[in-house]
C-alpha cells in the first residue's frame, strides 16, 4: 500500500481527467451518437415491456437455460428466425447522478490499479524515465478501459462499431492516465 502514499497525486489527477474526458467524449463529441438506435415504434415496445412487469435484470431472447434447452428444436428454431438479443431493464430514473458517481469510483479504481502495477514494475528501477512510466501505465490503463469491451461484441451482439468507438475512448483514457503518471512519477 506504500504505492498509494507515493503516487496519490497522479492517481487522483488521472482519475479526474479521465472522468472529465469521458464526459466530453460521450456527451459533447458526435462519435457516440450511433451507439443506440431508435425503435420503429418505441411506444408499442414500451407498452409490451410494461405489460410483462419485468424486474430489473438482463433478459435473453430467446432464453435457453440448459444444454437441453439449447438443443431443443423449438429453441433452435427461435434462434434461426430471430430476433436474437439481450434486453436490459434498468432502474426507473431520469437522472444520471448514480451512474456518474459509479463512473467516478470506477476511474479511481482503475488509476489505483495502474499505480499498483506501475509500482510493482518500476519501483525497483532507479529513476525510471518518463517514457518508461508512460509505457507501463499507458498499457495498463488502456487494457483496463478497453480490453473487456470486445467480449460484448463477441458474445452479446453489441455492434462492433460501438465496441471499437468505446475501445478508442479507452485508448484516449490510457494515454491521459499515462501522461499524468509519467509527469508526476
Amino acid at each position: 500500500m506504500e504505492f498509494i502514499t507515493q503516487l496519490w497525486l497522479p492517481i487522483l489527477l488521472s482519475a479526474a481527467v479521465v472522468f472529465v474526458a469521458g464526459s466530453v467524449l460521450n456527451m459533447v463529441l458526435p462519435h457516440h451518437r450511433k451507439d443506440y438506435m431508435r425503435l420503429p415504434d418505441e411506444d408499442a415496445m414500451r407498452a409490451a415491456i410494461q405489460a410483462q412487469k419485468l424486474a430489473r435484470a438482463q433478459y435473453a431472447i430467446p432464453y435457453a437455460h440448459s444444454k437441453e434447452d439449447w438443443n431443443s428444436p423449438e429453441v433452435r428454431q427461435k434462434f434461426q428466425t430471430g430476433p436474437v438479443g439481450l434486453l436490459v431493464i434498468g432502474r426507473n430514473t431520469a437522472g444520471m447522478s448514480r451512474q456518474l458517481i459509479a463512473q467516478g469510483v470506477y476511474v479511481l479504481c482503475v488509476s489505483l490499479m495502474v499505480a499498483y502495477v506501475a509500482s510493482a514494475a518500476l519501483f525497483t528501477v532507479d529513476a525510471p524515465t518518463y517514457l518508461k512510466v508512460f509505457q507501463v501505465t499507458g498499457a495498463t490503463a488502456t487494457l483496463a478501459y478497453s480490453a473487456a469491451l470486445f467480449t460484448s461484441s463477441i458474445w452479446f451482439h453489441v455492434p462492433w462499431g460501438n465496441t471499437v468507438r468505446h475501445a478508442l475512448d479507452g485508448l484516449v483514457y490510457g494515454l491521459l492516465t499515462a501522461g499524468f503518471f509519467g509527469w508526476l512519477w
